[in-house]
């Protein structure tokens, strides 16, 4: 650990740690990867868990084939993978940021955005791709906000969603505000100096001005010298997230939290990474049978028609115990350790991050190295996890439809009542 974090890891750097490790999985990257380079756009947005709410014959029909064409290109240059890596996120636990419409690019008075669900629609923490045609405009679903957002935009950002453009990715993180403040009053079509702000906090900006001596100067930034009235303030431009926040990528590789191979790869490769990818992949299967210290012998735990049985105790003898254990008793050390993987399973955390960022393959994946492939999931954490996971799916696709008025009860399963598991019958 790096010798400034002695006294613990900051959670702000706790929370990306944990969502570079489980927010993008490496399946999902070399699947895009692969999508992307074979050409299928919208096949690497289905990876990447990104609804393609766009069609673009009839972007054609309405404003024709230049646009298309130019919009076509880009989204052959999207990296849906990339641009869910670099989305704003929020505390504690790094989900993306809800309900949002990020521009990614313009077209004129169009732009080429993605939309984040509200929070009581964030199962799966899926995306939708549109276009957004002008004001007045928006999805065919309700959206709380469907304008794109000023301060979280990504259309002077190509490098953090763009393949193509990925390398600018160790620069532009470098640069400091004056370069990215001339883009921003370069694309509001403003002078190439002024003012802008930067927001500080909730209800706080800072107001600056970007000045140079002349035009073969390099840009700085300065606070403005005189007060502003509040109305000139807030029409002002504001310097996107991007731009006036950390990248978090740095700052978790100059405080030794993470090395630059376990980066998405093309944002490792920018920073100066040798390696293929993220290394976080899916917990070893442990093996079956498991194996018990159990009254001074070693006793195996095995899946027999898809549940955890302690094989080396008759039947007779598991029923006692378990009659012994309702009553309030001490249970025998294979029970109990057969009811630790249902309630108190040491792999939970993953589980529960994995479904927090939508990666229900891989948390089942867990699940099924720690309980083998087919077992009957009993009452207990895990079985409430995948259940609670799986309303929250039910939510967003309500949300999708429009249906969401009511939210659905929460925990409520799929329409074919299947969790991806068996169910069991109650315990005694």
């Amino acid at each position: 650990m790096a010798p400034h974090l002695v006294n613990g890891i900051p959670p702000r750097l706790s929370m990306w740690q944990r969502v570079r490790a489980y927010a993008v999985p490496p399946s999902m990257i070399e699947t895009c990867t692969a999508r992307r380079a074979a050409g299928d756009w919208a096949g690497a947005c289905a990876a990447a868990r990104v609804d393609v709410d766009l069609d673009l014959r009839a972007v054609r029909r309405r404003h024709g084939s230049d646009l298309a064409r130019t919009l076509q290109a880009d989204l052959r240059c999207l990296a849906p993978d990339l641009l869910r890596w670099h989305l704003p996120r929020i505390a504690p636990d790094g989900r993306l940021r809800p309900a949002l419409t990020v521009a990614l690019a313009r077209y004129g008075p169009l732009r080429l955005v993605v939309r984040t669900p509200p929070a009581s629609a964030d199962g799966g923490q899926r995306l939708s791709l549109s276009l957004w045609e002008g004001p007045g405009t928006g999805p065919g679903r309700p959206h709380p906000h469907p304008h794109p957002a000023r301060r979280f935009r990504l259309d002077l950002h190509r490098h953090l969603w763009d393949a193509g453009r990925a390398p600018e990715l160790a620069v532009r993180a470098r640069a400091g505000w004056a370069v990215d403040a001339e883009l921003l009053l370069r694309a509001e079509r403003r002078s190439p100096r002024g003012a802008f702000t930067v927001r500080r906090a909730a209800r706080e900006h800072d107001v600056l001005e970007l000045l140079a001596p002349d035009d073969s100067h390099a840009p700085v930034c300065r606070p403005v010298r005189e007060v502003l009235p509040a109305q000139v303030v807030a029409a002002l431009p504001v310097l996107p997230e991007a731009a006036a926040r950390p990248l978090p990528d740095l700052e978790l590789l100059r405080a030794g939290l993470v090395t630059a191979d376990r980066l998405h790869p093309l944002v490792g490769a920018a920073l100066g990474g040798v390696g293929t990818g993220a290394a976080v992949g899916p917990v070893a299967d442990p093996g079956d049978p498991h194996r018990v210290e159990c009254r001074g012998e070693v006793h195996r735990i095995a899946l027999r028609d898809g549940v955890l049985v302690a094989v080396d105790h008759d039947p007779g003898q598991l029923r006692r115990e378990e009659l012994l254990v309702a009553l309030g008793g001490p249970g025998l050390p294979c029970l109990r350790a057969i009811d630790a993987v249902h309630h108190r399973p040491e792999a939970l955390p993953a589980v529960r991050e994995r479904l927090l960022h939508g990666d229900g393959a891989g948390a089942l994946r867990v699940v099924e190295g720690l309980l083998g492939s087919g077992a009957v999931l009993r009452d207990g954490a895990l079985r409430e996890e995948l259940e609670s996971a799986a309303g929250r799916l039910v939510g967003h696709g309500l949300f999708r439809a429009g249906l969401d008025a009511a939210p659905p009860f929460p925990g409520c399963p799929p329409a074919d009542g299947r969790w991806g598991f068996s169910r069991s019958s109650p315990r005694p």
